[in-house]
């Protein structure tokens, strides 16, 4: 229970943190945070990335679970879109940021630190497997693409250009480094290293977060806790229930899928989901609500359900 308490204390500090930061430091913290998303992109994920899967045992369960974790998305996403249009009736706009903030999880920032920290560093390399094979994807091509189509901005990306920024990814480049190097090429010291990055990453990635919810503060377009309506309340439906529901149900289908899969599937409403609203026109109080309340609950979550694992 230690690590996980600590992994939500430190993540609800730095968030506090950025938005005390945020209106005495110069613009804002614009260019602070840009620094820190370039040292989390471009350095710590991919050394992470790179040592941790150097060292993964390959089974077929790994291959096959990334397989099952698409069908699932695939299911939740039609889902999404059915209950979004037919049910509530959303406008396009609303309907995009809905639909988004199902299918991006955080399986980085949280569900990396939440791994090591509930199964065990073990586990550790599948977690970022998936992020890497399955969330960065949907992020880059499925949830860019329905922004391009259900935004309202002129800010759109053809399928070339977003398949072209899938392949650059820092992270995947890391990961097939890392699955393609011999052992002995990440050595048990710098196992070790980035094993203790990934919960450095947490404060520098959410004091990032915070200094956006200051910015939005300052302009009055937030309010915390935001408001849980009807969609929202849709959303975490999707996102935290069926999601990891459908997964388990067809991991039965075959044996050896890792259990990091099963909890990253379970992770929240990742913090891109408002980037992408922002880039294309969604509606952002849906897609920040739909962030903050999940984030919130899988945290509590988290902090209660460890002491039985």
């Amino acid at each position: 229970m230690t690590g996980v308490l600590l992994v939500a204390v430190v993540i609800a500090a730095s968030i506090a943190a950025g938005i005390v930061a945020e209106p005495r430091l110069p613009d804002g913290g614009r260019g602070a945070a840009r620094v820190l998303t370039r040292l989390l992109l471009w350095v710590l994920a991919p050394f992470i990335f790179f040592f941790v899967v150097a060292r993964l045992e390959l089974t077929a369960g790994v291959g096959v679970g990334i397989v099952l974790a698409y069908a699932a998305l695939a299911v939740v996403t039609v889902a999404a879109w059915l209950v979004a249009t037919r049910w509530l009736r959303l406008s396009r706009p609303s309907t995009g940021a809905f639909v988004v903030t199902v299918v991006v999880a955080n399986t980085g920032y949280v569900g990396l630190p939440l791994t090591a920290a509930t199964l065990g560093t073990g586990q550790l390399g599948y977690a970022i497997t998936y992020d890497a094979a399955v969330n960065v994807p949907m992020f880059l091509l499925v949830a860019m693409s329905i922004g391009a189509v259900m935004g309202g901005t002129a800010e759109t990306a053809s399928r070339r250009d977003l398949a072209l920024a899938l392949l650059r990814n820092p992270l995947l480049i890391a990961v097939a480094a890392g699955l393609a190097a011999p052992d002995a090429l990440a050595p048990d010291v710098l196992l070790d290293v980035a094993h203790v990055l990934v919960y450095a990453m947490v404060p520098l990635a959410f004091f990032v977060v915070g200094l956006s919810l200051g910015a939005e503060s300052e302009a009055g377009s937030l309010t915390f806790p935001p408001a849980l309506t009807a969609p929202v309340a849709a959303s975490l439906g999707l996102r935290l229930v069926a999601a990891p529901l459908l997964l388990l149900g067809l991991s039965t289908l075959a044996s050896g899928v890792p259990d990091a899969y099963l909890l990253q599937a379970a992770m929240p409403s990742g913090a891109n989901c408002v980037l992408v609203a922002h880039l294309y026109g969604l509606d952002q109080r849906l897609a920040a609500s739909a962030v903050a309340w999940s984030t919130m609950i899988v945290l509590v979550i988290a902090v209660l359900a460890s002491p039985l694992l």
